[in-house]
């Protein structure tokens, strides 16, 4: 493993300071990252419009994941997506959020436009010891909220270990 696949910012061109990992085990994605990876090996400093087209909305909707002591919340961005598009299933530690993104415009081929439509899919696999028939959601002003409460014996196996400095 090359130092550079440990530092996701020193890619040239990328000005971001931290990029979110996908934790996605799905081979068609895990392919298109090595041909990603192996491009910029090849390229170094080409990124073409095609390839930008493809990226933009891979990690669709955008996550927010917090971890308290009691539960964990995922907050899930929606713009412009209805309530009654998104569907949540829990599969043994497996939550998946997927739904349909609905174009409200009825004229096609009218000019440029970046907004995009469609169906979506994310999957986060949830750490043991939760209580997924007391999860909950809630949907409002486009941000899915979901509640999963941690159990009573995760809750009390989990203890802080101290960090001594030398």
């Amino acid at each position: 493993m090359a130092m550079r696949d440990l530092m996701p910012w020193g890619r040239p061109g990328n000005n971001n300071s931290v990029v979110a990992q996908d934790q996605s085990n799905d081979p068609v994605r895990s392919l298109y990252r090595e041909m990603n990876r192996l491009f910029d090996d090849l390229f170094p400093g080409y990124r073409g419009p095609a390839l930008e087209q493809l990226t933009r909305y891979a990690d669709f909707p955008k996550l927010e994941i917090s971890e308290g002591d009691k539960e964990i919340q995922i907050s899930a961005e929606l713009p412009g997506v209805h309530e009654d598009d998104v569907e949540i299933t829990l599969d043994n530690q497996l939550l998946t959020i997927r739904g349909e993104k609905k174009s409200s415009v009825e004229e096609k081929d009218k000019g440029y436009s970046e907004r995009s439509y469609g169906l979506f899919e994310r999957r986060i696999t949830l750490p043991a010891g939760t209580e997924a028939d007391k999860a909950s959601a809630s949907f409002e002003n486009g941000v899915l909220t979901l509640k999963i409460p941690r159990s009573a014996e995760a809750i009390e196996t989990t203890r802080h270990i101290p960090i001594n400095a030398k």
